[in-house]
């Protein structure tokens, strides 16, 4: 049975700054790239990027459209970079644009309204990058099922000023988003030691900060002031912060507006930086009394059960393990009746919040080394409102896990100290191949007034 213990909360310190991305890296992704172009027939990849959408460019290249848009075009032996006005300086940050491996060029029409418009059009550009008659891919930031559209080779989740002209030059342009993103055989659905060791360090500052926003609730401050607390360090956001209670408990996805923190209250809140999203959800209380009447069994009958199915989630999560398989066992440890279960029961994360996910319903995609996983399994009742263990992990194998030890020792370290606390103190089945990201893993505390009552198993 669930039940409640005082602990104070792990704490292995701020990571040492992880490794950039290289060049080395970014030539493996780039001939990975070509090679499974060239896999599908296609003689060219024209892959668009903006502010929310950049992570397929940034895994490429490791740069990111700042306030703009950007447009890279990759054949056999071209690379092409166009960014606008203010982005051009920093495409710099790439170690291929340095290399001399990507080229770069100005195309104003990328840039924001109203701004000088010097230099070649985009159609001009893509006319000199993209082969004539050529069979194109194109990459945008999700990809559509035949249940969605008509033709889903041809729903292109870019801007019509881009495709139109591509389809101009080209014989043929179809959709290639997921040979990035597709969470069986898309190049950004595993990750290697380097990787494991920036998420790392992205999850461990979201969940410090997320920590000492939660140590500092109290009852009549206001949701401006518990953001403050968190001390959000500066790392990019994968998504705008929440911050969810009083008249907007309800409205998950709203940031801090004003609301005043009220004892009996439902909450929840989070901190996303670029590959983690620390999220929790509970009541503005110290114990159940302070909670409405018909929620006082919450602990019982609701936030427990989900640990404890958090705890299967983690048996789970091995390689091998179809999709499909998790989807079912989290509908029948959280019956949709009392919790609501709508979304896809964990689902994979990079530079973007949610990439795509294994799991759902009848998947038959295993979990793979590599995967790095959101425990994102999002309850919700309109008596009991909602609980949450939302953290990062990576699923590793022998080889991926030794690999990690023998480069990013004091990385491997932290992560099996942590597993060891969910299994130890916890009580969680956290098995040897999944590697916990950051501090809050294993940790629900009900109760946000009085944080160091943590549920246990």
């Amino acid at each position: 049975m669930p039940r409640l213990i005082r602990i104070d909360w792990p704490d292995t310190g701020l990571p040492d700054l992880p490794p950039d991305l290289t060049l080395a890296e970014c030539r493996a992704r780039l001939a990975a790239v070509r090679r499974a172009m060239l896999a599908r027939g296609q003689t060219a990849l024209v892959i668009y990027g903006d502010r929310e959408h950049a992570a397929n460019l940034h895994w490429l290249t490791g740069f990111d459209p700042r306030f703009e848009e950007a447009v890279l075009v990759v054949t056999a032996q071209d690379a092409l970079l166009l960014a606008g006005n203010e982005c051009l300086p920093y495409t710099g940050i790439s170690p291929l644009v340095g290399a001399g491996d990507v080229r770069t060029g100005l195309c104003s029409s990328l840039s924001l309204p109203s701004q000088p418009r010097p230099g070649r059009r985009l159609s001009d550009w893509l006319a000199e990058a993209v082969p004539a008659g050529a069979a194109v891919g194109m990459v945008g930031w999700k990809w559509f099922d035949p249940a969605e559209v008509d033709d889903p080779a041809q729903a292109l989740s870019v801007p019509s000023f881009l495709a139109d002209p591509v389809r101009k030059i080209a014989a043929s342009v179809v959709d290639a988003t997921d040979l990035f993103m597709h969470p069986g055989h898309g190049l950004r659905a595993r990750v290697g030691a380097e990787d494991i060791a920036r998420l790392e360090f992205a999850n461990q500052l979201a969940a410090r900060a997320l920590t000492r926003m939660t140590f500092a609730l109290r009852e009549g401050m206001t949701d401006f002031d518990a953001y403050r607390a968190a001390q959000v360090e500066g790392l990019p956001m994968g998504c705008h912060s929440t911050f969810a209670t009083g008249a907007r408990a309800d409205q998950g996805l709203s940031g801090p507006t004003g609301q005043v923190l009220r004892r009996g209250s439902p909450l929840s809140f989070n901190i996303c930086h670029w590959g983690s999203n620390i999220c929790r959800s509970g009541w503005l209380a110290f114990g159940a009394d302070d909670l409405p009447a018909g929620a006082r069994d919450y602990l019982e009958v609701f936030a427990g059960p989900y640990v404890a199915a958090m705890s299967d989630w983690c048996a789970l999560m091995q390689p091998g393990v179809a999709g499909g398989e998790v989807w079912s066992a989290m509908q029948q440890a959280l019956p949709f009746d009392r919790f609501g279960l709508f979304l896809n029961p964990g689902h994979l994360i990079g530079l973007d919040e949610w990439m795509s996910s294994p799991i759902y319903e009848g998947s038959t995609e295993p979990l793979a080394s590599g995967m790095a996983l959101q425990m994102d399994v999002i309850p919700g009742n309109a008596v009991y409102a909602s609980t949450r263990m939302e953290d990062g992990y990576v699923i590793a194998d022998e080889a991926l896990r030794a690999d990690l030890a023998a480069r990013f020792p004091a990385v491997a370290a932290r992560c099996a100290a942590r597993a060891d606390f969910m299994r130890g103190v916890i009580g969680m089945d956290v098995p040897e191949a999944l590697l916990p990201l950051a501090d809050t893993c294993g940790i629900v505390a009900p109760w946000m007034l009085d944080p160091g009552q943590v549920i246990a198993l």
